[in-house]
Parts: structure tokens; C-alpha cells; sequence
């Protein structure tokens, strides 16, 4: 068990104001402190303050138990069996209060392991042993709202200081505890521009097949927040450098590995660069772009595979496509909102060299055009023969389609003859595709509102 040492650091020595605190946090800690309850922020916003990070959540802890904080607020609800919460609702704000919890089993039963697996811990206990818990020493730092100090005990203050991400407690057996924690140890040196301690990093690349006997909807969780908080870049490094890449996408380190590799890694790198400038830039960004970057590799490896062994080429995209989605879902739940236009990303990629008038248009219109321009212009990086592409395609979308149309050239026999019907074409197929969307929509709406899918 960690030794811990309370050492208080009063208002004068750190930098965290309340005015950098949420007002409703502010309430809850008021609360409980009159209320005769101990009150503290703590974990990640402690840590984010104390960096100079405006924190996205406030968290707080206390001696009261859930039962005690609901009856303080009208606004609460109690939430969890393996582990019981408090949310106090503030419209959109959710504070979420925790009771301290202890280190060891009362007996009771509210504390399990499975194989050394934490799968249930509502044994209620100390400050001390709530610290302890914690998974690392820099989430471990308690903001006192009766006297403004910062209260540590087990070096966190420290760390924090010196960057350093380092585990409470022996390594193997927090994370054998929950191997998740190996990629939260490197979301967080990531997003934080953190070094994670070299006793807490050696494990890794030997535990990390562990990682998936996490539940698959878990990890696609994780991954959102690992790709898709504004350190996609970092985190991918990260990943790599731990071993862990093998184990979370198989197929794209098996591919990334191969002689030809390296352009198809820069790929990836430059899509993780854009999704952070994007997020830095507060435009929206989509799991099914990121997947279809983070899946091409494996995709194209199947691909050549599948034609290797003389499949026509419509037949092998599709099937390419089916397999290695679904190999992947067996690692990590991707939710079919994000597997089919990723798909259909990478299944556009074919009809880009086909320039009659007809395709052109009808590839234009099609509503993941865009989203499958962009990533053919990403495809540069591992292909710079498609420049020639990304240029037609690229001017082709700021052209009137009277003026596209004659710059296609005439059209075949047979077909439309003039600048306006080529460009009624176009309105037609978008309205087509418009209108195929929006059924397609209605269709699933109604199911979903038949049968639920619970896991999304």
C-alpha cells in the first residue's frame, strides 16, 4: 500500500482562484462545507488549474455519502452500481460528488475483484484511502473550500510541478487493476505535455495485451478521447512508443509495419495533425473521417490481397471494406453511424480517376463527396501521384456547372448534348441523393425508435 504524507499547501504557494472555478461547484462545496461535511474539488481540475489549463469539468469529493449529498439537493440524482455517484444538475453543468472511498474490502461486499479487476467499489472511507485509490498522483489533489489550500498526500503537488505522470501505488497492479489505465497514462501525458514516470511506463509494452479484455464499447471510448481532444498527434505517438498501437488497431501496425510503411504512417500523422488544427480552430470533426484514416492501411493491405488473388475490383473494395471493419469491431466497438460513411469514404476513392461528364457530376453530388475529397487529398502524402486528381477535383468544385460541363469536353453520343441540361443533371442527382438521404434517415429514426441500440 502507498505511504501517504498530508503536506498542505495554503493559498500563498499555488496559483488556483475561485474565480477560475466553476459558480457551481463553488454552490456544491458550499453546501456540504455548511452542512458540517468535508468539501474539496479534486482530480483533474486541481491538476488542470494548477497548470494553467481552464478545466472542461468539476469534480468534487466529500465524506458526506451519496444519500446524504441528495438530500442537500433537489437537483440530484444518485447514478452507478459499481461505482455509486452524485450528480448535482445545473441545466447542461454537471457536478459530479464523490464519497471517499476506501482501499481495502469491509466485508460487506461492495468492494469485488475479478483476476485482480476492480469491478465494484462503493466501501466508503477516509481522505487518506480516497487518495490513495486514485490512479495517479497528479489526480490526487484535493482544493480545500474551507480554507483555499491545496492538500496532498502522495507527492502530487510535486509532480504537477515537474510534468511528471507517475501511478499510486505499484504499477503491474494498478494496471492489472484496470489495464485501460496504460492508455489513460497516455491520453494524459499527451493532452498535459506530461512525461510519464519511467516506473510507470516500463509495464506497458508487456501488459498491453491486456487492454483487451476491456469491454469493446469502453475502448471506443477511450478512443474518442485519445483522437478526438485536440493531441490526436501526441496520442498516436504515444501508443506507438507504449506497444499499445498493436493492440488497439492489429491490422493498421501489422500494415504500418511493412516494408512500404512510412508514407502510410505520415498519412496518419498529418490526419491526426489536421483533426487537432480543426479542434483548435473549434470546427467540427467526425469519428468516421478519423477511423477511415486510422483504417485505411489495413484497408488498402486487404485490398491488394483480395486483388492478388484475382477478385475484381468492386468485389474486392467491398469486401475489404467488410473485414476489416469487422475485425476491428471485434477490438473496438465502432458504431455503424461511424462505419458506414467511413466506408463510403474509402469506397469513393475509386471513382475519382473517372472523369465522363456523368460521373463527374454524379460524384459531386453525392453527399460524402467532401468528406472523400479531403481524405483523397490526405492520400498525397502516401501517393503523391494522385496530385494530378486532388488538382481536377479541387477545381471542379469552384467551377458553375455550365462552365464544368464545357470543360469536360462534349458528351458522348446518346447523351445530354448541352452546358444546362449537363448542369440540370447535376441538380437533379443532388436532389436525388438529398432525397435519398433524408429516407434513409426517416428509415432509421423509426427503428431506432422501435428497438434502441443501448451500446451507441
Amino acid at each position: 500500500m502507498q505511504n501517504t504524507e498530508l503536506r498542505i499547501h495554503p493559498r500563498d504557494q499555488h496559483n488556483i482562484s475561485r474565480k477560475a472555478i466553476s459558480p457551481n461547484a463553488l454552490r456544491v462545496l458550499y453546501r456540504l462545507k455548511d452542512a458540517g461535511f468535508g468539501a474539496y474539488l479534486v482530480g483533474g481540475a486541481v491538476r488542470d488549474l494548477l497548470i494553467g489549463i481552464q478545466p472542461k469539468d468539476f469534480d468534487v469529493a466529500t465524506d458526506a455519502t451519496p444519500e446524504q449529498v441528495k438530500h442537500l439537493f433537489r437537483n440530484c440524482r444518485l447514478i452507478g452500481r459499481r461505482f455509486r455517484l452524485a450528480h448535482v444538475i445545473f441545466g447542461r453543468e454537471i457536478v459530479e460528488v464523490a464519497t471517499f472511498r476506501a482501499n481495502s474490502d469491509d466485508g460487506s461486499g461492495d468492494r469485488e475483484l475479478e483476476n485482480g479487476r476492480l469491478v465494484r467499489d462503493n466501501v466508503y472511507g477516509t481522505i487518506e484511502e480516497d487518495a490513495v485509490r486514485r490512479d495517479f498522483t497528479a489526480n490526487a489533489l484535493y482544493y480545500a473550500i474551507e480554507d483555499f489550500s491545496v492538500r496532498d498526500y502522495v507527492g502530487g503537488f510535486e509532480d504537477v510541478a515537474q510534468r511528471r505522470l507517475r501511478l499510486i501505488g505499484d504499477p503491474e497492479a494498478r494496471y492489472r487493476e484496470d489495464p485501460v489505465r496504460m492508455l489513460r497514462a497516455v491520453r494524459l501525458a499527451a493532452k498535459l505535455g506530461f512525461e510519464i514516470d519511467a516506473a510507470s511506463a516500463d509495464p506497458i509494452p508487456r501488459l498491453a495485451p491486456l487492454v483487451v479484455d476491456a469491454p469493446p464499447a469502453r475502448l471506443f471510448d477511450e478512443c474518442l478521447k485519445l483522437f478526438l481532444a485536440g493531441h490526436a498527434e501526441q496520442s498516436f505517438l504515444g501508443l506507438e512508443g507504449h506497444g499499445l498501437l498493436p493492440v488497439l488497431f492489429p491490422e493498421t501496425a501489422t500494415a504500418l509495419a511493412a516494408a512500404d510503411g512510412g508514407r502510410s504512417r505520415e498519412m496518419l500523422l498529418q490526419a491526426m495533425r489536421n483533426t487537432d488544427r480543426r479542434i483548435a480552430e473549434d470546427k467540427p470533426v467526425t469519428p468516421a473521417f478519423l477511423f477511415a484514416a486510422l483504417l485505411w492501411p489495413a484497408y488498402r493491405r486487404e485490398l491488394e490481397t483480395l486483388r492478388g488473388q484475382g477478385m475484381e475490383l468492386l468485389a474486392a473494395q467491398q469486401r475489404a471494406a467488410d473485414r476489416v471493419t469487422l475485425h476491428q469491431a471485434q477490438r473496438i466497438a465502432l458504431p455503424r453511424r461511424f462505419s458506414t460513411p467511413m466506408e463510403e469514404i474509402w469506397l469513393l476513392q475509386s471513382r475519382f480517376p473517372l472523369r465522363q461528364r456523368k460521373r463527374v457530376f454524379r460524384l459531386l453530388a453525392h453527399p460524402r463527396f467532401r468528406a472523400a475529397y479531403d481524405f483523397l487529398e490526405l492520400r498525397c502524402i502516401e501517393s503523391p501521384e494522385l496530385a494530378d486528381e486532388v488538382a481536377f477535383w479541387r477545381e471542379a468544385q469552384g467551377l458553375p456547372p455550365e462552365q464544368l460541363a464545357d470543360r469536360l469536353g462534349p458528351p458522348r453520343r446518346g447523351s445530354k448534348s448541352s452546358a444546362a441540361t449537363a448542369a440540370a443533371d447535376a441538380d437533379g442527382n443532388a436532389g436525388e441523393a438529398s432525397a435519398t438521404k433524408r429516407k434513409r434517415r426517416r428509415r432509421r429514426r423509426k427503428s431506432a425508435a422501435a428497438a434502441p441500440d443501448k451500446g451507441e
